[in-house]
């Protein structure tokens, strides 16, 4: 089933750490990531990231994914087929054939040619973040060291699954505020785009003194009306300059500090990285994964530079004899609980158990939290719309009583 064709090489950025234990990078040249692994591992390097090195030409302004869902339902699969005693490489080629989403087929169809070059199946995984991310890896090269892979398969199926379904009860608690706040939007654009350039050319006709609130309703909507390119421009040049600010380290590390800070919106983005940092090194652990390497994958996915660049200080100094509650004490990001949970698992060798404990009190967590933002949220913005409106039909009608007694006078 797997196409054939001549393996061409590709050059790979590598960072590792070498013989003496020195952080060294540099650029290798190979047919695969994995075929970059295996170099370096040759050497006596611990490899810490192997990524194609990309020219312009292959630039993408938008990275596609293979969606959970799908990865979830491949990896069960395979464990059940491995756990059955068939081949790696014929369980993929069973799987493929039964692949509906085109671009985990092509991905699989890849793995296949790279494990027929001689990869391992770690590093045909991690020649594709788009569909396994970096913990996903990591895990699958401890359980192939210790021939455990699809028991540890099936944990990372579990952990997809309930990841996916965390990500679905937030996108579920959000769709009522968002339909709410883009109702709330469209009813002040038709009412200051449609209905109130009407009343101006009524009041006009009749030049009649308008007291305060319509004039400045007025003023508001002609402004508008009138400059709604330049309005149309400074969104778009926000936008751009927030994806832009993004995508650069130092402008990512700063908006992450400030979302971190913002009321209600803060307390939850804190609450959710908390929970996935403890779930994903609790996988890893539990998977037999190293606690340093396992700390640098956790700090890879947590999604926010500052918590990243706290993980991988508090690896450092662990690495470095000090511990782990000690240097997460002194990180600051870590509330109580967690610091006490890591404090417990660390002295009595159970982390992965514990670090699984403060992952569904962390869960829960965000639940009860986002239930009350929600809560709060959508009074708020009905309240908000309710006062534009109010201010829309007051000026109206004040404008047309005063218009009646200077009429009457």
């Amino acid at each position: 089933m797997s196409r054939n064709r001549k393996p061409t090489s590709h050059k790979y950025r590598y960072e590792a750490y070498n013989t003496e234990g020195a952080r060294v990078n540099g650029v290798e040249s190979a047919v695969s990531s994995g075929a970059v692994h295996l170099a370096l591992l040759d050497r006596g390097f611990q490899p810490i990231e192997v990524s194609e090195k990309k020219n312009v030409m292959q630039f993408e302004i938008t990275k596609k994914k293979v969606p959970r869902k799908d990865v979830m339902n491949f990896t069960r699969q395979l464990a059940v087929f491995i756990r059955s005693g068939i081949p790696i490489m014929e369980a993929l080629e069973v799987i493929v054939e039964e692949t509906s989403h085109k671009m985990l087929n092509a991905i699989v169809l890849e793995m296949i040619d790279d494990l027929r070059a001689g990869d391992t199946f770690a590093a045909a995984a991690k020649s594709h973040p788009e569909a396994f991310p970096a913990f996903y890896v990591g895990i699958l090269e401890s359980a192939e060291l210790t021939g455990n892979l699809d028991g540890v398969l099936n944990q990372l199926a579990d952990y997809i699954e309930r990841d996916s379904k965390a990500r679905g009860r937030i996108s579920a608690a959000l769709v009522y505020p968002a339909v709410v706040s883009v109702m709330s939007v469209i009813t002040v654009i038709v009412l200051g785009a449609f209905v109130l350039p009407r009343f101006v050319v009524f009041f006009k006709s009749l030049n009649a003194k308008l007291p305060l609130p319509t004039r400045l309703l007025l003023g508001a909507s002609s402004f508008f009306s009138t400059y709604w390119y330049i309005i149309f421009a400074c969104v778009i040049a926000l936008v751009a300059g927030f994806i832009a600010m993004r995508r650069s380290p130092r402008g990512r590390a700063r908006l992450d500090k400030i979302l971190l800070k913002f009321p209600v919106v803060g307390d939850l983005t804190q609450t959710a990285i908390l929970e996935r940092v403890c779930r994903v090194l609790s996988s890893m652990l539990r998977a037999g994964v190293d606690l340093p390497r396992s700390m640098t994958i956790t700090a890879e996915s947590s999604n926010n530079s500052l918590y990243r660049t706290a993980l991988l200080s508090i690896r450092d100094e662990m690495m470095e004899g000090q511990g782990l509650a000690g240097p997460i004490a002194r990180s600051g990001l870590f509330p109580g609980a967690a610091r006490q949970m890591f404090r417990v698992g660390e002295e009595t060798g159970s982390l992965d158990q514990q670090l699984e404990v403060a992952a569904t009190y962390y869960s829960r967590e965000l639940e009860t939290k986002l239930e009350r933002a929600t809560s709060l949220f959508e009074p708020a913005v009905i309240i908000m719309m309710g006062v534009v409106v109010g201010f829309v039909a007051v000026a109206l009608i004040s404008a047309m009583y005063g218009i009646y007694s200077q009429v009457k006078q």
